[in-house]
């Protein structure tokens, strides 16, 4: 790690906490801008609004990591529990994984993925999972080093 924008300091990955919000934010807008998703196409804030809420309903499956070095927010990930009809215990999906653009490369992205890995395992969960776009190759290359590609293409139609 011998860039400018190295990280320094320790890095932690953690539960969200509601103080986190403004430093949480402009990481979920990057990566919503990152998949298309800003100006005319932007999510509604209605939708941020309930994705924050969430976090922090007990009832709720949805959960927030952040990556934290020294107060300030490098990199998030969000993931969920659900049932399957090939298992018994739990399934996790882990829906987004962003990192900021100046922490890249400095192994961010690979400690939220392990600690949501860490998070299944203590709910007993029986996989972790996740999708990307397949022009993503950067990500794609983290990912072909931390979990299989299961060779599944997805298909979906909005309603």
């Amino acid at each position: 790690m011998s860039t400018e924008s190295k990280v320094s300091g320790e890095l932690t990955v953690r539960p969200l906490t509601r103080q986190d919000y403004e430093q949480w934010l402009p990481l979920w807008d990057g990566y919503n801008a990152f998949y298309g998703r800003s100006g005319a196409t932007a999510l509604a804030p209605e939708i941020t609004g309930m994705t924050w809420a969430r976090f922090f309903d007990a009832y709720e499956p949805v959960h927030g990591l952040v990556a934290d070095c020294d107060g300030q927010l490098l990199g998030l990930t969000h993931y969920l529990f659900h049932r399957s009809t090939t298992a018994i215990e739990p399934v996790c999906y882990l829906q987004d994984l962003f990192t900021s653009e100046a922490a890249r490369g400095q192994g961010v992205g690979r400690a939220l993925i392990t600690a949501v890995y860490e998070k299944a395992k203590l709910a007993g969960a029986s996989r972790v999972y996740w999708q990307t776009h397949q022009t993503n190759q950067t990500a794609r290359r983290l990912y072909d080093a931390v979990a299989e590609h299961s060779g599944f293409i997805i298909y979906r139609k909005q309603l």
